[in-house]
Parts: structure tokens; C-alpha cells; sequence
């Protein structure tokens, strides 16, 4: 049975009081966002199960919730027992290049791991002149744009791997988008970057005594490579509860991840949190908020699934700027693979990747998912836990409202028309 799309309405509920409640009451929001997450979570839930009867695809998005908090919480674990110092002063050029570094590291660890492991030293190396926008970039840089050109990079394109797109058809066929989006982030970043320095000359952190750069905590690099390898694993829900044998368990992609945070903690020095003045409540946030996100976007994905043959869309740029859209609403992997579904119908994938034409659009639905789910703080898993990490260092960050029509609207989205322009109009 179809689902009613007024079902969609605590979902939207949930991003209205994500982007306002912050900005109306704050303090409010900040003793009560559990209460009105579980809320928004447990009535869709309970429509699911005593309403319809049919959990199922409830079920499937909590499953992806688990495996998605997983990778996140035992990434932040593990690179919080990595300390990174630059003793060097934070120049525009300076941050390009770091930038640009993230966005290279992010086909390797995955944007989740590059943001996790960098996002630190970065804010660090800027010290007092770190900027709303700072964080606005890496989110932009570090946790998308960057991660495009392996299918390790982001969740989207380790999906649509799975699904049978090559190994190296991505990097072949991004690489040149990869190189004007991330490009124009960096000039874009560069110019502002340039005139606040110009301001704040006195404000600006100058190079200390000692090694260029400071490492420590190294033994998590493995751990990180641990991780990133349990990716390409099975999932614990991949095989049903009722087929898992302990060896499934054990070799589980959640397990494993568990497993190396768990060792991460154990083996790392305490004082190395304290010199990332670690501490749990981001990942307990997303945590909480995420949860209620996968919980109430069920509906909205389901009606998208059942309805997405009767949109209006053939040409790549039409799944260009669909996919783009709701990649920046709903979460990018789902969107991703309801738009891949939906184009691909009976046909293989090789079949797809064989005809001009169907690879042009699966390059726009791939193009789309990766760029635009840096729309918002909830169109990439990155996004928030950045957010969080850097409210948590004390660092002023744009609320979600904010983030949309100061850096969004006027910076990403022109840069992925002209994406539109290059490669898909």
C-alpha cells in the first residue's frame, strides 16, 4: 500500500526545529532536542508497527542508522587519540593547502575519516582567527567535494560499487569535475580567507618552537586503516539475525569497527584527549538527532521510492538537479540509490556504463549525491559531527539556517550550476 505523503510531516517537523529552535530558544533546545527527537522518532515508528503492520522498510532505515552511528562514533573514538600540532602560522595558503590535502585524503579514508582526523589540527593551526567560515569550507572541501573520486570516498558512490559501477569508472569519469568544484571552493576560500586575514593581522597565530609538524598517537593510523577496511565488509544485518554464526559476528563490518575503537581507547594515552579536549557530547549528539533523522525520513524515502518513475526527469540534467535536491534534504546515500534504481530499471549496470547517454546520467546521479550533500549540516553524515566537534571547541559555527543562506545559496550553488553547465545542460 502506498504510503501517505503527510506521513513525511515529522520529518519535516524534526529539519524545521533543527534550522529554528537554535535560533528561537536556545537554551530550550539545548536541555530538550532528546525529548522532541525520540517524539518525532517513536510516532513514526509506532505507524510503522501498530498502523500499517509493515516495519519493514522502518526497520531497513534503523539498520542503516546502526551501521551509519557505527562508523561515525568509532571514526570519532579513534581519531581523537590523534594529535596533530602545526607550528606554523595560519596563512590563507596555508589553509588552501591544508584544505586541499583533506580533500586528496578523503578518496582514501572517506570524507567521514579525513574530516574526523583533520578537523582538529585544523581548527588548532588557526587558532583565535578560526571563522564561522573556516568550518563552513572544510565541511564543504574536506567532507564532500573532496571524497568524489573513489567509491571509498563516499557513502553514495560505495553504494553504487556495490551495486556493480567499477572500481576506477568513478575516479575516471569525476576527476575532471573533481578538480573545478574543489578548485573554486579553494579560490572562493582563498579571497575570503585573504581579507579576513588582512583584518585580523594581530589576531593571527605565529610559529612556535619546535618541529614543523607534531605527531602523536600514530598507532590509531592503523586502527583508521582498520576501519576503513571493515567498510568492505558484511554487515551485521546483511545476512539476517537468524544466519549470522559467530564467525559472521566477529568479522561483522560493525564489529570491527567497534572492536578498533574500543582497542583505540584502551591503547591511547589519556593525554592525548586532553590535548583534543576530547569529550563524547558531539557524538552523542548526532548520535541522538541522527537517530530521529533515519527514524522519520523513512516515509519521505518510501513515497520518493514508490513515486520517483512518475517525476518528470529523463535527461542528465534533470537527475543532476533532482538527486541534487533531495541530497541535500534526505540523507545522499538513499537518494543516490532510489534515483540509480529508478534510471536503471531492468537493465544492467554494465549495460548502463556501455551507452553514452545512460552513463552521462549516472555521472549526474553520482555528481549530485556526492556535491550537493553539502547543501546542509544533515545532507552528509560529516557534516553535523564537523559542526559538532567545532562547537564543542568553542569555535562559532553558522546555525542551520545560516549555513543555508550565507554559504549555500550564494557560493555552492553557483558553483554547481556551472558543474550543470560543463557537464550536464
Amino acid at each position: 500500500m502506498p504510503i501517505p505523503l503527510y506521513w513525511s510531516l515529522p520529518f519535516v517537523l524534526l529539519l524545521a526545529a533543527i534550522a529554528l529552535m537554535p535560533l528561537v530558544a536556545p537554551h530550550w533546545w539545548e536541555r530538550h532536542y532528546p525529548k522532541v527527537a525520540a517524539a518525532l522518532a517513536l510516532l513514526v515508528a509506532a505507524y510503522y508497527l501498530l498502523v500499517r503492520r509493515d516495519p519493514a522498510p522502518w526497520l531497513a532505515e534503523m539498520k542503516e542508522y546502526v551501521s551509519f552511528v557505527v562508523l561515525l562514533g568509532s571514526l570519532f573514538v579513534v581519531s581523537g587519540g590523534i594529535a596533530i600540532t602545526v607550528n606554523s602560522r595560519a596563512t590563507p595558503l596555508a589553509n588552501v593547502v591544508l584544505l586541499l590535502v583533506g580533500a586528496i585524503v578523503a578518496n582514501v579514508l572517506g570524507t567521514t575519516g579525513a574530516a574526523m582526523v583533520l578537523i582538529r589540527p585544523y581548527l588548532r593551526v588557526n587558532g583565535p582567527r578560526v571563522r564561522p567560515y573556516h568550518v563552513v569550507f572544510f565541511i564543504f572541501v574536506v567532507a564532500n567535494a573532496g571524497g568524489s573520486l573513489t567509491p571509498i570516498g563516499d557513502p553514495p558512490l560505495f553504494l553504487g560499487y556495490l551495486r556493480g559501477v567499477p572500481f576506477w569508472w568513478v575516479f575516471r569519469e569525476m576527476i575532471g569535475l573533481w578538480a573545478l568544484v574543489v578548485g573554486l571552493l579553494l579560490v572562493v576560500f582563498f579571497v575570503i580567507d585573504t581579507l579576513n586575514d588582512r583584518k585580523r593581522k594581530d589576531e593571527s597565530a605565529e610559529a612556535t618552537m619546535g618541529p614543523w609538524l607534531n605527531l602523536t598517537g600514530t598507532h590509531n593510523l592503523l586502527f583508521i586503516a582498520m576501519i576503513v577496511w571493515a567498510v568492505f565488509r558484511p554487515g551485521l544485518f546483511e545476512h539476517g539475525i537468524s544466519a549470522l554464526r559467530v564467525a559472521d559476528v566477529l568479522l561483522s563490518r560493525e564489529v570491527i569497527m567497534v572492536a578498533a575503537a574500543l582497542a583505540s581507547r584502551r591503547l591511547t594515552p589519556p593525554a592525548i584527549y586532553r590535548a583534543n579536549d576530547f569529550t563524547f557530547g558531539p557524538i552523542r549528539e548526532v548520535a541522538i538527532l541522527f537517530a530521529a533523522i533515519f527514524s522519520t525520513m523513512a516515509p519521505a524515502l518510501q513515497y520518493l521510492e514508490h513515486h520517483a518513475h512518475h517525476l518528470p526527469i529523463h535527461t542528465p540534467g534533470q537527475y543532476y538537479f533532482a538527486t541534487g535536491v533531495l541530497s541535500s534534504l534526505l540523507d545522499n546515500a538513499p537518494t543516490y540509490v532510489t534515483f540509480l534504481k529508478t534510471y536503471q530499471g531492468e537493465r544492467t549496470i554494465a549495460a548502463l556504463l556501455a551507452s553514452p547517454d545512460s552513463s552521462a546520467v549516472v555521472l549526474a546521479i553520482s555528481a549530485a549525491s556526492v556535491f550537493w550533500g553539502a547543501c546542509t549540516y544533515i545532507g552528509n553524515g560529516p557534516n553535523f559531527m564537523v559542526k559538532s566537534i567545532a562547537t564543542a571547541a568553542g569555535v562559532e559555527t553558522p546555525s542551520f539556517l545560516e549555513y543555508v543562506y550565507k554559504y549555500t545559496l550564494p557560493i555552492l550553488l553557483p558553483i554547481y550550476v556551472i558543474v550543470w553547465l560543463v557537464a550536464f545542460r
